[in-house]
């Protein structure tokens, strides 16, 4: 390996410690470091990447850096990349969710986690707010919106998602895009080979059905079906962790009943803290499921890895299949325009999730008013999620 291959892991290595704030804050370091200080691609470049990952499915700032790793090394690298980008944070989690099945059954310790429920709550919140501001531009946009969270509160199935994400992005493609010339679609196609599309449409179909041809009773089913939960939630995650963690939420939650809400909104309080992709968060809920399945702290890792595998792979799979073609397929307006209707359903599933987050809190007042509190400061202020995070684990300490 070169040496400016090993430079550049180093450099991703030390961003995925010092990567807080999600997406928009992880595109300014990288810009920061990757293009103005080490000048692995042009200005250009990475916000044409930024660009594509909001078009795809899965998680955003991992494409952004795998393709990166990409324009600099090519697959190799970017592989490569995308391992020493995840697994810090999937570690830690994965370690938080085997340390925290151990901690919770002691009181003391549900005590001192009590006000980070309802500030998790909080944070959704203001996601929602972020979304729906951005988002909600047109009537179509929040007619979809209001739809998407009518149909998923009435049916509360994981498999309304991908159905009204289908539904959102041909509305808006159909309805907010001009004719476009048939030349322009005919070269995009041109440069890509047939059996390479079948082969990666092949891929993605094959992993999407594989929790179902494994009979339950194997003694390998439930950490396959986990592996397929996750896929199908990385390929219909639009919009990033936001949208992440409504429909794990009601997947994992409200209607598997594989973690709790105490564990769930614990978990993902403790990601928002650390620095790396908040997708890591699923390494969490792998552990404790596996954990709450009677499994031991070697099923909870594997619960944890194939968390992590399964949530990414789509998303990784897309941007190494994409990248190289980008240059023709930005330039479709069909393309882009189904991302509109895509993202308003997205903040409908939110809206969802705000009411299947609050509904366990019950009428406690105080819970409420920390969520409140949390989104006003979010809002209002330049407070960073964790120290708010991190307040509230002291106050719930001392208290």
């Amino acid at each position: 390996m070169s040496k400016r291959y090993l430079l550049f892991l180093r450099d991703v290595l030390i961003y995925t410690f010092t990567a807080f704030g999600g997406p928009q804050a992880h595109l300014s370091v990288l810009l920061r470091e990757f293009v103005h200080k080490r000048k692995y691609i042009t200005e250009e470049e990475l916000m044409e990447l930024n660009a594509l990952t909001q078009m795809l499915p899965g998680p955003s700032s991992t494409q952004v850096v795998v393709g990166i790793g990409y324009k600099v090394g090519k697959v190799p690298l970017a592989v490569m990349t995308f391992l020493v980008w995840i697994f810090p944070s999937a570690a830690i989690m994965c370690a938080a969710g085997i340390g925290y099945k151990s901690l919770s059954a002691g009181a003391h310790f549900t005590d001192i986690i009590r006000f980070i429920q309802p500030i998790a709550v909080g944070i959704v919140a203001y996601a929602t707010y972020s979304f729906a501001n951005r988002f909600l531009t047109s009537k179509l946009s929040i007619m979809l919106a209001v739809g998407s969270a009518i149909v998923t509160l009435i049916l509360r199935t994981p498999y309304a998602f991908p159905l009204l994400i289908l539904l959102g992005g041909i509305m808006s493609s159909a309805l907010e895009t001009r004719p476009q010339e048939d030349e322009l679609r005919q070269k995009l196609f041109s440069n890509v080979n047939p059996n390479k599309i079948s082969y990666f449409i092949g891929v993605l179909l094959f992993f999407a059905v594989l929790g179902t041809i494994i009979n339950r009773t194997s003694p390998f089913s439930l950490p396959v079906r986990l592996f397929e939960n996750f896929y199908r939630n990385g390929i219909m995650t639009f919009g990033g962790a936001q949208v992440l963690v409504p429909l794990m939420y009601t997947e994992f939650v409200a209607l598997k009943h594989y973690l709790a809400n105490t564990e769930f909104l614990a978990g993902y309080a403790i990601q928002q803290a650390l620095p790396g992709p908040t997708f890591a968060f699923t390494s969490f809920v792998g552990s404790v499921t596996m954990a709450n399945q009677g499994y031991t702290i070697a099923g909870q890792i594997l619960g944890a890895l194939v968390a992590v595998i399964g949530i990414n792979m789509p998303g990784l799979i897309l941007i190494l299949f994409i990248v190289p073609f980008w240059e023709d397929l930005k330039k479709i307006t069909r393309i882009r325009n189904s991302l509109s209707g895509i993202n308003a359903v997205a903040v409908g599933f939110m809206f969802t999730a705000i009411f299947l987050l609050a509904k366990p809190m019950g009428l406690n007042w105080v819970s409420y008013l920390i969520v409140v509190l949390t989104f006003v400061l979010l809002k209002f202020t330049p407070v960073k999620t964790p120290l708010i995070i991190i307040a509230g684990v002291l106050i719930g300490w001392f208290l």
